[in-house]
């Protein structure tokens, strides 16, 4: 293995997996830490941590667990793989992991690059946009785990550090990989552990690939593994190798947790033609709706692409919130939706689709799926997996803010067939 990727949730490692395997590299995604070695012909891996939203310390000891494996499979580059909306709050753990990985491998002046500019996130003079708004009114504002309230990267990210926190604005990018490299070395001169760097189109991801091929550390979304491919690739070290597009034919389930727009507006389109079962929150809590039920009505209705979410508007999940409190319903929900993912596959079902990224934590945490290959792209940002256990499994975890307004039967047709809805 060459690339080893660490990222804070299992959509986000489904993303950057995707990007790494579309650019060339054989990849493959594990669910946690593994207890053994890769397999001989993985060239990037990628480790899916459920750290993202727990305390600081625990998100460090995870994350220097994931690279002290990814070390030991002999991997030259690390990439510390996070939200392309900077999901955290300022007591949160991007800055705080990113530091702990720097100092383990005696680095600094790191890359932070959240940007990725085909799903519209850029950053611009240290400042986060989703497509044309700033972070803060994007809707972000209203995440119900990690509301986004300020845009300035470098100065969130300084809340989080115990080092002063760098930048790499438009204008390095403009001069070439040359000036970053160069830019990056000053702020390492100057105790800079962390630099946010721009980016607002692919050309400036392939900027930074080009200024980071030997560096033992980057930070970011997904798109910042865009350049790193032909790194090894011009170094001799890889071969491209195309994707592979494994299916899985079989009954089919969709579960939605995620609370974003773009979610919201794929279950309300799917709706229109599907069986689609909306979760009482309420009766959750009180332990009067339960995973066995949600399975029952995905099993009463595989063949038509059925549903089952959790989705509300802002006011709705904060009045919730409000109600039982943030950090139980979180937990409540997660716990139900792992059962219901496990009931259903022992019941049979071999096309799982899955919107959120706590969500997609929870589900494939309750399950025992071993490495998962990564197949075709669906939408931008997220691929077909399939499981390597006995009995395989294919999955597509969506990040909440992805996909096409088609997305949930979209996913299904590309996961397999035989119950297409």
């Amino acid at each position: 293995m060459l690339l080893g990727v660490i990222a804070d949730d299992f959509t986000g490692a489904s993303d950057i997996g995707n990007t790494l395997a579309k650019g060339g590299l054989r990849t493959a995604q594990f669910l946690g830490v593994p207890s053994t070695d890769a397999p001989d012909d993985v060239i990037a891996g990628v480790v899916a941590l459920k750290s993202r939203s727990i305390p600081a310390t625990n998100a460090i000891t995870q994350s220097l667990a994931a690279l002290d494996w990814l070390r030991v499979q002999g991997c030259m580059q690390i990439v510390f793989k996070y939200c392309s909306t900077f999901d955290s709050t300022p007591e949160g753990n991007i800055g705080p992991v990113g530091e702990a990985l720097a100092d383990a491998l005696g680095v600094k002046g790191v890359i932070a690059c959240p940007a990725f500019p085909t799903v519209g996130r850029t950053v611009y003079r240290g400042h986060l946009f989703v497509h044309d708004r700033l972070l803060n009114e994007s809707g972000l504002e209203n995440h119900p785990l990690n509301p986004m309230t300020d845009p300035d990267l470098r100065r969130w990210l300084t809340r989080q550090c115990s080092a002063p926190v760098g930048l790499a604005d438009t204008d390095t990018l403009k001069a070439g990989s040359v000036a970053l490299r160069e830019r990056l070395a000053d702020c390492a001169d100057a105790g800079e552990t962390l630099v946010i760097v721009d980016a607002v189109s692919d050309d400036d991801l392939t900027t930074i690939g080009k200024a980071v091929a030997g560096a033992p550390l980057l930070t970011g979304g997904s798109g910042i593994a865009l350049g790193l491919p032909d790194n090894f690739f011009a170094m001799g070290l890889a071969t491209p190798t195309p994707v592979s597009a494994p299916r899985i034919d079989g009954p089919e389930a969709i579960l939605a947790g995620s609370c974003s727009g773009a979610t919201r507006g794929q279950v309300d389109l799917h709706a229109k033609a599907h069986p689609t079962l909306p979760i009482d929150v309420d009766g959750v809590m009180a332990n009067s709706v339960t995973a066995a039920q949600i399975a029952d009505f995905i099993i009463s209705n595989t063949g038509k692409a059925p549903l089952a979410y959790s989705s509300g508007t802002p006011e709705q999940v904060r009045a919730l919130q409000d109600k039982y409190g943030r950090e139980h319903v979180s937990e409540t929900l997660d716990t139900l939706f792992g059962d219901t993912a496990r009931i259903l596959l022992e019941r049979g079902i071999r096309r799982l689709v899955v919107a959120g990224g706590e969500t997609s934590g929870a589900v494939v945490s309750a399950l025992d799926l071993g490495a998962l290959t990564l197949g075709a792209e669906i939408d931008p940002g997220v691929p077909a997996l399939v499981s390597t256990s006995s009995d395989p499994v294919t999955l597509a975890l969506k990040s909440g803010n992805f996909g096409a307004p088609d997305f949930f039967a979209k996913a299904l047709n590309v996961l397999g067939g035989s119950h297409n809805g």
